[in-house]
């Protein structure tokens, strides 16, 4: 029967719009780790690193590793290049899987098309290293260059990825499984990706209610912590459960997204307009500007000389700006309706928008990127 009962409260508690925990949450601690190193990529037709000093040293050292000797100098190097390599460490990564590593050139080469890329330590920051990479380059790019100088370039060809190009050496330790001093597991932390108290008391809400009893709190408006099972399996199935649990959308802050560098406005669902009037009019400046030739006088000194003279005109034409009342709006819709009745183009929707929150009559919080 407690099964039956939580299966109807899930039935009728799934209602349109809703959000599932794990779109909104992440368990905290459970997170990649960035990992990065530095290599040589070989085997390039000829678009490698002209004599640059870092890929001499990174062969040097390779050769000398393998038990080779390199001549002290090396003339017209340019089927290898020094690379720098990134890769994500995916939480709970076991040493032996395969992770993908992007490669990018680190001096003038002109492409890696064709290059594989020797052995090379990612590391932590830690300085630790925690996986190997190593393998042929996959590059969406390409040059092409002619003999005149001439050069045309498609893409990036001087970045590449090697899909499961390294293999992980060591583990991160994940706090999901950590006990406390007294040997209790500690509790699972749920972090929102958006800060609200509201939403953070909806989702321990809702998991005290599929739980069957208080085993989740808000702490804080980004944090809820939840009390788990002894047995690390039952942990598991327990956050599995309860990402799949769904949450009524809560209230998004009222807000207002304008992009200097794009003119684009984005306006949120809550945000509200108080009664206002709005006078909103367009000022034209034209600058004309022509030339006028000046000649020296006939019997003139012979050091006068014919000059230009240039000359201005400037005119201002400022169009009649009528006053307009802006009715207050509770829906989204009222407010795009009232300013489309302005005829405002984006740059000075922008203006109008400033002035209206200055003067107290949009109910929003105006956020420039």
């Amino acid at each position: 029967m407690k099964w039956v009962a939580i299966l109807l409260w899930l039935f009728f508690a799934t209602s349109a719009g809703a959000e599932r925990v794990k779109d909104i949450a992440r368990f905290q601690g459970v997170r990649g780790n960035a990992l990065i190193g530095y290599g040589l990529v070989v085997g390039l037709p000829g678009t490698g690193d002209d004599n640059l000093i870092y890929t001499l040293q990174a062969m040097r050292s390779i050769t000398t590793a393998l038990g080779q000797r390199t001549p002290p100098v090396i003339a017209q190097l340019k089927n290898s290049a020094a690379v720098m390599i990134t890769a994500e460490l995916p939480p709970f990564a076991k040493p032996g899987q395969r992770i993908d590593v992007a490669v990018s050139a680190l001096g003038r080469a002109k492409s890696l098309r064709g290059g594989t890329l020797l052995m090379t330590e990612l590391k932590g920051p830690d300085g630790e290293t925690y996986a190997l990479a190593q393998g042929s380059l996959t590059v969406g790019g390409f040059g092409a260059e002619g003999a005149d100088g001439s050069r045309i370039v498609v893409n990036t060809p001087t970045s590449g990825r090697i899909p499961g190009g390294a293999h992980v050496e060591r583990a991160v330790p994940m706090p999901f499984h950590a006990s406390q001093a007294d040997g209790r597991p500690q509790p699972l932390m749920l972090d929102l990706l958006s800060p609200s108290f509201s939403m953070a008391a909806d989702v321990a809400e809702t998991i005290n209610r599929f739980a069957g009893r208080p085993v989740a709190r808000a702490l804080d408006a980004t944090t809820v912590a939840i009390d788990p099972p002894a047995d690390p399996g039952d942990r598991v199935r327990l956050a599995a459960s309860i990402e799949n649990l769904e949450v009524g959308p809560g209230s998004p802050p009222a807000r207002v997204i304008i992009n200097a560098r794009t003119g684009t406005v984005v306006i949120g669902g809550d945000v509200r307009l108080l009664p206002a009037a709005v006078a909103h009019g367009n000022l034209t400046v034209s600058v004309t500007e022509t030339f006028q030739v000046s000649q020296p006088a006939p019997f003139a000194n012979r050091r006068a000389q014919t000059v230009v003279t240039p000359q201005s005109d400037v005119a201002a034409e400022e169009q009649v700006a009528r006053m307009s009342v802006l009715a207050p709006g509770p829906r989204l819709q009222d407010l795009v309706d009232a300013i489309n009745r302005l005829g405002a183009a984006p740059g000075d929707l922008v203006a109008i928008l400033e002035a209206l929150r200055e003067a107290g009559a949009l109910r929003a919080e105006l956020l420039v990127i």
